[in-house]
């Protein structure tokens, strides 16, 4: 969850970068979707599995989902400040833990309770001075609809991976996503498509990969895991955007950030250090 938590912090400076060299949302969506689908396609190949799966419906709808969700995160990562649409996005964990107990009968540990908690008090300490602004700027109510809309399908997805995840391997989950982001990218938008500059191909690969890598990650957490724990962790993706808002868009932390951050980490070290044995057991029993 670490390593996915990076890529996508990744992938997301990626989708800034690309939105600057003046490239549409569903063309970042198509190119991400191509690599991930040749990416997807080796490593099945080499497991050996079919690449259709076994629920083939679940994995359909996992990719709907996935799309769905994807286009409302990359609007919100285009219209809003970076570290802003992170912290939007990251609501999901907790869509996912109400809806792992209600779909998956997964009651989430109180070590998850405690990284909620101190996740969501971090995130009111990084949006409190964008609720406070006067500015008419701030916010734009589409980019936070979008955002918001992302984190409760990201949470549905999650939630649907983690049913999967028994039964499938990574890869033919992660493949539904691009079977269905590359033929609706192109019936809804092929027609705005340009050509890129070089540092263009280069952010596009460079969105492919990230999420190709961040993908993998979070579909292994999701098999040795519980989805509301796994995706607790993921909150450390803020702490990354921040970091990398600093470095590529010299976007300087406000204290509010810093210290949202700081709960953040807390909660996910929690997360991470209360673990009960039964979970580890049951890890090692689905890995």
């Amino acid at each position: 969850m670490l390593l996915s938590a990076l890529a996508f912090a990744l992938m997301g400076a990626m989708v800034k970068i690309a939105s600057a060299e003046d490239l549409p949302l569903l063309q970042i969506i198509f190119v991400r979707a191509l690599v991930s689908v040749l990416l997807c396609l080796i490593a099945i190949r080499r497991s050996g599995s079919h690449p259709l799966g076994r629920q083939r419906g679940l994995l359909l709808a996992r990719g709907v989902v996935g799309f769905l969700a994807l286009t409302g995160v990359f609007y919100a990562f285009i219209n809003l400040p970076y570290a802003q649409a992170t912290v939007l996005q990251y609501l999901h964990p907790v869509f996912t833990a109400g809806l792992a107990f209600w779909f998956l009968a997964e009651r989430p540990t109180p070590a998850t309770l405690i990284c909620i908690a101190l996740s969501l008090m971090g995130l009111g300490c990084v949006i409190y001075p964008y609720v406070q602004s006067t500015s008419t700027s701030v916010m734009p109510i589409a980019a936070v609809l979008a955002g918001l809309g992302g984190a409760l399908g990201s949470g549905i997805a999650y939630t649907l991976v983690r049913k999967l995840a028994a039964t499938e391997h990574p890869s033919v989950i992660v493949l539904y996503f691009p079977m269905v982001c590359v033929p609706a990218t192109l019936l809804l938008g092929a027609g705005d498509f340009i050509w890129p500059s070089q540092v263009g191909w280069l952010t596009l690969l460079g969105v492919g990969c990230f999420t190709q890598l961040g993908q993998i990650s979070l579909t292994k957490a999701m098999q040795t895991d519980s989805a509301s724990r796994a995706t607790s962790l993921s909150y450390l993706q803020i702490v990354f955007a921040a970091g990398l808002g600093w470095l590529l868009f010299k976007e300087v932390p406000a204290t509010a950030t810093v210290i949202g951050a700081a709960f953040i980490l807390l909660g996910a070290l929690i997360s991470a250090a209360l673990q009960p044995n039964s979970d580890n057991k049951r890890a090692s029993n689905t890995a």
